[in-house]
């Protein structure tokens, strides 16, 4: 029989609104991880910052599948990597370590999503990158960063070299491994993760046919859609597409709330 971990109870009372609030979006994110197909299995992670000082952040508990998640169930946890409220759940080693770096070097990454999807791995294993040859790629690709392997991110030492290669940068490949977004916001965070997911998507789809079938876009547009996107994701992440994904899962998965 498997073993049901009880979420502590009234979690709510115990947190700031503003807190509550980021637990819902965040539990609402892992929910639609797993709607769209890109979790694995209890893997990967997202997280975000708890307002204060701090810099506890929530981040998912590690035996739970991400359409079980709710805004209750998320561990609080130090840059140390220890719970700050009670749980009885545990934590990805991994996720504290790649997460715990973004979140302390750059005040702005509030939401840092990880994910390893198949196309996000198949393009992260491609010598060349996100190539600009989608409208989709083209609207997030000046925005990635590249850091290389060094194995399960459990080592504390690779924190400094993820920041260094992140840079300013809001997305990454992390190459051979998958991909990453970082955001304001969970929305934010998120639809950048959408975009970044879904190129890398067209890209193996359209390298099927083999790299010299591919059709290049004129000179200067993939410039001018990378700016179209800086000025417009911001907007489609916090006011448009972040409140109607909350919305589908109001309507699919309600149970995230609690």
């Amino acid at each position: 029989m498997a073993t049901i971990l009880k979420t502590p109870e009234n979690v709510r009372a115990q947190v700031s609104e503003e807190e509550w609030k980021l637990r819902v979006e965040l539990a609402c994110a892992y929910r639609l991880v797993a709607h769209y197909g890109w979790d694995d299995l209890i893997f990967t992670h997202l997280s975000v910052r708890v307002p204060g000082p701090e810099h506890h952040f929530l981040i998912n508990p590690y035996n739970l599948m991400f359409d079980e998640i709710t805004a209750s169930s998320l561990v609080k946890i130090d840059v140390d990597g220890t719970p700050v409220m009670e749980t009885p759940y545990l934590t990805n080693p991994a996720g504290f370590t790649i997460h715990s770096a973004i979140h302390m070097a750059r005040e702005d990454a509030k939401a840092v999503l990880h994910l390893h999807t198949p196309y996000g791995q198949a393009v992260s294993a491609m010598a060349d990158g996100l190539l600009p040859i989608t409208q989709t790629a083209m609207l997030i690709r000046d925005e990635i960063a590249f850091h290389h392997y060094e194995g399960v991110a459990t080592d504390l030492e690779e924190r400094e070299r993820l920041v260094a290669d992140l840079g300013a940068k809001n997305a990454m490949i992390l190459r051979n491994h998958g991909t990453l977004t970082v955001g304001e916001t969970v929305g934010e965070a998120f639809i950048r993760m959408y975009f970044l997911e879904r190129a890398c998507e067209a890209q193996v789809h359209a390298l099927a046919g083999g790299p010299e079938r591919l059709n290049h876009p004129p000179q200067g547009t993939p410039e001018k859609a990378a700016a179209q996107g800086r000025e417009g994701l911001k907007l489609v992440g916090n006011l448009l597409a972040w409140p109607a994904l909350m919305r589908r899962m109001d309507r699919l998965s309600p149970g995230y709330r609690d």
